[in-house]
């Protein structure tokens, strides 16, 4: 298929540009950058996807049959607006739009199923709200114009090239000989998905014809773990003989976005195959090379 990758070239985009290669599919990616390390088989748009105007001339004269819609400007937020008029822009005969949501788009809770509800439009977290608002007006586009749209959710996603400072936190800390810190009592509950579980289910998201029109939770129970035990499991997949010391939390203590993958399961035929303990090893020696 003849797929567009918005943001294709950090993390999670990066890993599904190598798969969707793998696959013999065309790829093009849309960024801000006047190039991109892919190579030639990929071709390359620049425009900032928060500007409305630049995304239609951006888009203009082009057309795609798959969209993968991975961007968050963490600096200026990426609104519904933002998102509904890139999903506007984009020219057919469109299969799907996939959009890469969290499950913060409900706020905290534990067990969260797809049909529970997302965040108000008022919610004061920036980035949860952003992700529930983007969510319903690409499900407005869905029910008024028939846009194929399939929406993810993942919890905290975690693996090589990650460009956000999550596990690295820890690395950089054990690397410097200091402690690791766990805010509380350690017993926050948290559910982490490996990068490359995240892009099977992206891809097959693309290719089941009963997804669109719906929202998946995207985890791995076998990723779920509290702030104590990860921070054991870091320390002994290092080798390190750092301490473990416990601050106070600023907030209530409360359990933390661990959904529910069953619809994803079912429908998508969704099995992560990776442990949080064998992700962090997987992602490891790629923090130690880098």
């Amino acid at each position: 298929m003849n797929c567009l990758v918005i943001g294709g070239t950090q993390f999670i985009g990066r890993h599904l540009v190598a798969e969707l290669l793998k696959g013999g599919h065309a790829v093009t990616v849309l960024h801000r950058q006047p190039k991109h390390g892919f190579g030639r088989r990929v071709k390359n748009i620049i425009a900032d996807r928060n500007d409305p105007r630049a995304m239609k001339a951006a888009l203009a004269g082009k057309s795609f049959e798959v969209v993968f819609d991975n961007v968050y400007d963490w600096k200026r937020g990426t609104t519904a607006g933002h998102v509904e008029a890139t999903a506007r822009a984009v020219n057919g005969p469109l299969h799907r739009y996939i959009f890469m949501s969290s499950v913060a788009a409900y706020g905290d809770g534990l067990n969260h199923h797809e049909g529970d509800a997302l965040a108000p439009d008022d919610a004061p977290d920036l980035y949860v709200r952003n992700k529930a608002m983007s969510e319903r007006a690409l499900f407005r586009l869905h029910q008024r114009i028939g846009l194929p749209v399939v929406t993810l959710r993942p919890p905290f996603v975690y693996g090589p090239v990650n460009p956000i400072y999550r596990e690295a936190f820890f690395w950089d800390r054990l690397r410097a000989g200091r402690k690791i810190i766990v805010p509380g009592d350690g017993r926050r509950l948290m559910q982490f998905v490996y990068v490359k579980d995240l892009v099977t289910a992206a891809l097959r998201s693309m290719t089941e014809k009963n997804a669109v029109g719906h929202a998946f939770n995207i985890g791995n129970p076998q990723g779920t773990a509290t702030n104590f035990e990860l921070a054991h499991m870091i320390l002994r997949l290092t080798g390190s003989k750092s301490d473990v010391v416990f601050k106070p939390h600023p907030g209530p203590e409360v359990d933390l976005r661990v959904p529910s993958i069953e619809k994803a399961s079912t429908l998508l035929g969704y099995k992560p195959t990776v442990s949080l303990e064998a992700g962090i090893a997987k992602t490891i020696p790629w923090y130690r090379e880098h």
